[in-house]
Parts: C-alpha cells; sequence; structure tokens
C-alpha cells in the first residue's frame, strides 16, 4: 500500500492517483524525473517499489535510480528523464527557514518559528518547499500545515 499524506488523498487524474510526494523525494534524491504518465503506466507492485524503497545512503541511491530507469524504459520505451540534483536543497537547512516557504507564508497570512521548522522531519520539511513554488496548486499548502500541526 502507498503512503500518501492528507492533502493528497484527493489528488486522482485519469483514476491513477498522483506521484506521491514521498516517492517525488526521492526522484529529487536520484536526479529522475517521473511523469504521472510514466506513473500511470507501472503497475501497483511497482508503484509501491517506488514510493518504499530506502533511498539514503549512496548506495541506495543508485539501486533506487537503476530500478527506477529499468521500470520506465519496460513499461514506456523510452529512457528515463533526468532531473539536476539539487546539492543543497532549501528543505535541508534546519538553520534557515527558505525565502520560497517564507514567502508563501506571508501570501497564506501563516507563520512558521524556527524551532517549529527543525521539529520537522525532512520529508515534511521537503513538502513544504514543495509546495511552496509557483507551480503547485496554493490549496494544498494550508492542508500541509495543519496535516503538520504547523497551524
Amino acid at each position: 500500500m502507498i503512503r500518501y499524506f492528507k492533502f493528497e488523498e484527493d489528488f486522482v487524474e485519469d483514476n491513477i492517483r498522483c506521484i506521491p510526494m514521498v516517492a517525488r523525494f526521492k526522484l529529487d534524491a536520484c536526479g529522475i524525473k517521473l511523469k504521472l504518465k510514466e506513473w500511470s503506466q507501472m503497475n501497483e507492485e511497482e508503484r509501491v517499489n517506488v514510493s518504499e524503497y530506502s533511498c539514503s545512503t549512496a548506495e541506495e541511491i543508485q539501486a533506487y535510480r537503476q530500478y527506477l530507469e529499468e521500470v520506465i524504459l519496460h513499461r514506456t520505451g523510452n529512457a528515463a528523464q533526468e532531473l539536476e540534483i539539487d546539492k543543497n536543497p532549501g528543505w535541508a537547512n534546519k538553520e534557515v527557514i527558505p525565502a520560497i516557504l517564507k514567502q508563501k507564508l506571508s501570501e497564506c497570512s501563516f507563520s512558521m518559528e524556527l524551532e517549529q521548522w527543525q521539529g520537522l522531519n525532512d520529508l515534511q520539511r521537503f513538502v513544504l518547499v514543495k509546495l511552496s513554488r509557483p507551480s503547485h496548486e496554493n490549496k494544498n499548502f494550508p492542508i500541509a500545515m495543519r496535516e503538520f500541526g504547523l497551524v
């Protein structure tokens, strides 16, 4: 079973749920861009694997990337699209709330103390930064803030 955050539960496109944030977190780590169309062509076991495989150490990241490349090629006939890996992602710095997140907080009339930021786990910090980007739907940001106990 794939773990979704509550704010992801309602998002369904063509009867396929979104690529969960837990998978997006790992995709960013290994440098692979996965499109919803590619996700939709995977079977349930592959989707669970993409979401649940460990992807923390250099060896795990390499194995995860190789697995993704093989699945994408097998399912689509196309090579996986590479994504630039951010060597210093904003979510990873627990000492500073990223500017993009501060801006989103202000837009939504929310606030966050550094201690709250530091109390979040890596995935939660990743999610808030991702949802702060202009390309994401604004409706999920306040829901995630509530889900993480920040409002």
